[in-house]
């Protein structure tokens, strides 16, 4: 793979690459995009699904059209964890490095719950049981439907991005030529992952996030001198005044232009949770595709083979992530 030797002029400020030039950091955009078109188009799926929800029977109507959410909901999953180990090639490959992946992604195993291990038919339709909350406490009808509307956005925005994630996470785990990830912005970012920009992580840890987060992986290679970075303070200094106060607040901004740590000004770990972090999940199948067993989260498979990287290969194969 040939690697451009000059910045693509529409790059937007932030990430600042050492390492693969250029061509690593389009191609840590263009994965993150595709992210981002799928979650939009689930979106607009599931709020045409959302106009069938009766203020009147709000949960009782959005259960008539619950399969086909779920179904919707599975299938973006599905297409956002596909190509996470080519992902991981590709960005090896622009660091010189032939990739070691130890097995072939499973899509399909990243659509058997939310992130988190909790069941996703629940999870979506905790926005109408919202409604006939906000209802019975004397909500005007259309304003309940709004925010109904606007939480199931922010969990197919939040779903779709940690399938991809977790799964980009499983690719690099299952890599023995990665040592681990650096995390990259995706501008527009919040302050929380602004001060987390440019950390380096080892191939076991979980990717740490908020709710709709769009921070990625770039995977790192072992044998390959230098480093990818981005820089936190570069990322603040290229925002106006008035996109500074938004971020970080008026004081916290100018704290930081009268030269303040970033990491004092604000409170990193508020709403943070780990993607495929929850130690278990239920909905799956045994290897043999009858019964139900509990079913390892990848988080909790990198924290049981305890920086044993053999260990949680076999694990990942054991609980259907990755096949040999």
């Amino acid at each position: 793979m040939s690697q451009p030797t000059t910045a693509p002029p529409d790059l937007p400020p932030g990430p600042i690459l050492a390492l693969g030039g250029a061509g690593l950091l389009r191609l840590a955009q263009i994965h993150r995009l595709r992210q981002q078109r799928l979650a939009q188009l689930a979106r607009d799926r599931l709020r045409r699904l959302w106009r069938f929800v009766d203020p009147r029977n709000p949960q009782g109507s959005w259960a008539r059209v619950a399969a086909q959410a779920l179904a919707t909901m599975r299938a973006a999953q599905v297409s956002a964890a596909r190509g996470g180990d080519e992902y991981v090639v590709a960005a090896l490959a622009y660091q010189g490095v032939s990739s070691g992946l130890a097995g072939v992604l499973q899509p399909g195993a990243f659509a058997l719950s939310a992130a988190d291990g909790r069941d996703l038919s629940g999870l979506l339709s905790y926005p109408a049981f919202e409604v006939s909350a906000f209802i019975d406490q004397g909500m005007d009808h259309t304003q309940a439907l709004a925010i109904g509307e606007r939480h199931l956005d922010r969990i197919v925005a939040t779903e779709v991005s940690d399938a991809a994630r977790v799964a980009t996470g499983v690719a690099v785990a299952s890599d023995r030529k990665t040592v681990g990830y650096v995390r990259m912005l995706t501008p527009p970012s919040c302050s929380r992952c602004i001060i987390l920009a440019g950390r380096k992580y080892k191939w076991n840890a979980g990717f740490e996030r908020h709710p709709q987060c769009d921070c990625v992986h770039i995977p790192v290679a072992e044998d390959v001198a230098g480093d990818v970075r981005t820089d936190p303070k570069a990322y603040f200094d290229s925002l106006s005044e008035e996109e500074q106060n938004a971020t970080f607040t008026k004081a916290g901004a100018q704290a930081l232009r009268d030269g303040a740590d970033l990491s004092r000004v604000v409170n990193a770990r508020r709403g943070i949770y780990t993607a495929g972090g929850k130690k278990y999940t239920t909905e799956a199948t045994t290897r043999r595709g009858t019964g139900r067993r509990v079913r390892l989260m990848p988080e909790q498979i990198y924290i049981e083979a305890n920086g044993d990287r053999d260990e949680a290969i076999r694990l990942l194969k054991l609980h259907g992530y990755i096949t040999r």
